[in-house]
C-alpha cells in the first residue's frame, strides 16, 4: 500500500490568520493519525507565514507516524531540520515569497550542492527525497546526489486530469520506471486529490508515498478528516 502522509500547513494558516492556538496544530497532528494518516508532512517558509520553526521542534514530540519536514535547504533550515531530525526530509527549491511549491529541482546544474546536504543529512541518519520534475535527466541527477528518493511534482499531472487529458500521466510513469531502475524510492505530491489519486496511484510503480495538504484539508471542510484520511487510504490500497 502507498502510505499517506498528511501535510498540515494549512492548519497552521488557519491559525496564523486568527492568532491564538485554534486551531490546534499539535492535537490536529494527533487526531490525524489516529485517524488512520501514515505520516505527517509540514513545509516550513523562511518568513513562517504558516508553519512556524518552533511548531516543526513541537510536532516531533507529536508525530509517532512518519515524520517529513519539507522545504529549501537555506542554513535556516538545515539547521532546523538537524535539531528535529525528521524520519524524512524531502528538498525542494521554492523560492522565498512563493505562494507554493512550482517546479522540481535541476538536479544537473545543482547536482554539487545537493550532494553536499544529501550527506549532511544522511549522516545524521535522515532519509531524503528531492523534488523533481517527471523528467527522467533529472531523476538520473537525483540519483547522482546520493539521495534515497525522489518526489515527482505532480501539478502538471492534477490539472491535465482535471481536463480529460488522463494521457498527462505518462510522463510520470517512465520518470517512475528509471526511478526505480536506479533504486531510487518514489514519493509524489502537489494537488493530487481524492479525485485523482487513486489514478495516479495505480499507473505510478512502486509509489511509496503520497503528500497531500491544501486538498485533503479541503475535502475535510465538507466531510470531516476521519472520513477523508479513510478515503485516501481506500484509494492508495
Amino acid at each position: 500500500m502507498t502510505k499517506l502522509s498528511v501535510n498540515i500547513n494549512k492548519i497552521a494558516t488557519l491559525r496564523n490568520a486568527r492568532g491564538g492556538n485554534v486551531p490546534d496544530l499539535l492535537q490536529v497532528a494527533k487526531d490525524i493519525q489516529k485517524f488512520g494518516a501514515n505520516g505527517i508532512t509540514i513545509h516550513p517558509r523562511p518568513d513562517e507565514r504558516h508553519i512556524t520553526y518552533q511548531d516543526a521542534r513541537d510536532l516531533k514530540n507529536v508525530v509517532h507516524t512518519e515524520y517529513n519536514i519539507e522545504g529549501n535547504p537555506q542554513h535556516n533550515f538545515i539547521d532546523l531540520v538537524l535539531e528535529c531530525k525528521p524520519d524524512q526530509v524531502t528538498l525542494v527549491p521554492d523560492a522565498i515569497g512563493a505562494i507554493t511549491s512550482n517546479a522540481g529541482w535541476d538536479t544537473v546544474t545543482h547536482q554539487s550542492y545537493l550532494k553536499e546536504v544529501v550527506q549532511e543529512f544522511q549522516r545524521n541518519n535522515i532519509r531524503v527525497s528531492i523534488f523533481v520534475d517527471p523528467i527522467e535527466a533529472m531523476v538520473d541527477g537525483a540519483k547522482e546526489t546520493g539521495s534515497d528518493r525522489i518526489e515527482l511534482y505532480t501539478e502538471v499531472f492534477a490539472h491535465q486530469y482535471g481536463l480529460g487529458n488522463y494521457a498527462a500521466i505518462e510522463p510520470f510513469v517512465k520518470a517512475a520506471i528509471r526511478a526505480n531502475e536506479l533504486g531510487l524510492g518514489i514519493n509524489a505530491g502537489h494537488d493530487l486529490s481524492l479525485d485523482n489519486i487513486k489514478f495516479f496511484k495505480d499507473n505510478i510503480p512502486n509509489l511509496l508515498e503520497v503528500s497531500i495538504g491544501h486538498a485533503l484539508v479541503s475535502e475535510s471542510l465538507y466531510l470531516g478528516f476521519e472520513n477523508v484520511v479513510n478515503m485516501y487510504l481506500q484509494r492508495l490500497k
